[in-house]
């Protein structure tokens, strides 16, 4: 039996890795729009161009989610699916795989194809992938499966460390003259997914150290013990991405946690010197 486990790019990682027998792993990618250029999210899109890009950029600049067709590609190449979106609430990366499912099994209803709207974005897909091929690799059947992967992405958190406030301002999340005195100050905003996937931010200081510590704080709050992986993913921002790891180890001496430049898409979110956090 053939299995694919397929992810928006939203998700950071770009391989999984060791794949267990009989299973692939594929990507569909968000595009960036720039202007009157467009970025796609690929291994070798230069994200640092990109976020220069829409720095210089005066309008707002805009992002595009995976086709249906994309989706429709890689349901075709296995009896049994698992893909993986960022919250339908900040695309319409999940309608568009359900859309896609609708198509293939249309045509093909012999297949299974289950569509997880992670309500998330970054590690919570990353996380998802990796425990989709451990529960394949072991040899649990599809609809256990699907329902352990719901509820671990239920479980899951994220926290949004932002400096740079340019590009929200822009696409009109937040107000530009807001945007502009936070970015003068030396200020930084922290924000978690709401239950239904929005972005909620709590709590707002100047200087990253002290965002740095409320992370931690938050974490401690949320209930993490070290048992469950996390990713933390960093939009040119190498440093602070160390100094949570060494926190979370100095805390949390058996956790596991991985480091990883933030894909296109989670760069537009995150923007310049942002780090994303799942846990």
């Amino acid at each position: 039996m053939a299995w694919m486990i397929v992810s928006d790019t939203s998700c950071e990682i770009r391989e999984l890795s060791p794949l267990s027998p009989g299973v692939q792993f594929a990507l569909v990618p968000f595009k960036i729009r720039v202007g009157e250029r467009e970025y796609v999210d690929l291994p070798t899109l230069n994200t640092r161009q990109m976020i220069q890009a829409m720095t210089d950029y005066n309008g707002a600049s805009s992002t595009a989610c995976p086709s249906p067709e994309e989706w429709a590609e890689y349901f075709l190449q296995a009896d049994d699916s698992i893909a993986l979106t960022i919250s339908h609430n900040l695309s319409g990366s999940y309608n568009a795989a359900m859309a896609a499912r609708e198509m293939v099994l249309e045509e093909h209803p012999e297949k299974r194809i289950f569509v997880l709207d992670t309500l998330s974005c970054s590690g919570a897909l990353a996380g998802a992938a990796a425990l989709a091929n451990r529960l394949i690799g072991e040899g649990r059947d599809f609809d256990e499966i699907c329902s352990e992967l719901t509820r671990w992405s239920e479980s899951g958190h994220i926290l949004f460390a932002l400096a740079s406030f340019e590009n929200l301002a822009k696409a009109g999340r937040v107000n530009r003259v807001v945007g502009f005195i936070a970015g003068r100050l030396n200020m930084r905003v922290l924000g978690r997914r709401t239950p239904d996937g929005k972005i909620d931010f709590f709590f707002k200081t100047r200087g990253e150290s002290r965002v740095l510590a409320k992370i931690l704080e938050q974490m401690d709050e949320d209930g993490f013990d070290g048992s469950r992986p996390v990713l933390i993913s960093q939009c040119n921002n190498e440093n602070a991405a160390g100094l949570l790891e060494h926190g979370i180890h100095a805390k949390w001496p058996s956790a596991q946690v991985d480091l990883v430049p933030c894909s296109g898409l989670c760069s537009f979110y995150a923007q310049d010197q942002g780090v994303i956090l799942t846990y």
